[in-house]
């Protein structure tokens, strides 16, 4: 692999860090003092975490000044997919089998970690990756 992708990916994995982080604590804050529902807990502190982790992405990773909304579209369309599976796989592990709550967060956070590279790299930006003007300088 090329540096820049390393480079690339190396800031993928930071972003989502901090993304994970969020979504972390955004769940902990919603399911231990709010005690809300352990799925709406995950599904809100996903979503905070996606945000999150789209503009710094976007912006700083894949350097693209490809149009937001043709982007996000596509990340949204990928979390059409992710999210229910990943949400069912949280209820089932979690909710029926009785696994610990952040074990199950955590393996969901890492299969997220992996599909969602690829799919932006590949998918999301693989006709606009270092266009806007961080690339340019």
């Amino acid at each position: 692999m090329k540096s820049k992708e390393w480079l690339r990916t190396l800031k993928f994995l930071l972003f989502s860090v901090s993304a994970g982080i969020i979504q972390l604590g955004g769940f902990a804050l919603l399911n231990e003092l709010l005690h809300l529902d352990y799925w709406i807990s995950y599904l809100i502190a996903l979503v905070a975490s996606v945000l999150w982790n789209f503009t710094f992405n976007r912006r700083y990773t894949f350097k693209s000044d490809g149009k937001v909304v043709r982007a996000m579209l596509l990340v949204f369309a990928y979390y059409c997919v992710f999210t229910p599976v990943s949400t069912w796989l949280e209820h089932q592990l979690a909710g029926n089998l009785g696994w610990n709550e952040y074990l199950v967060t955590v393996i969901n956070m890492l299969l997220n970690f992996i599909t969602e590279f690829l799919f932006q790299r590949f998918v999301v930006y693989r006709n606009s990756l270092d266009t806007n003007d961080l690339a340019k300088k």
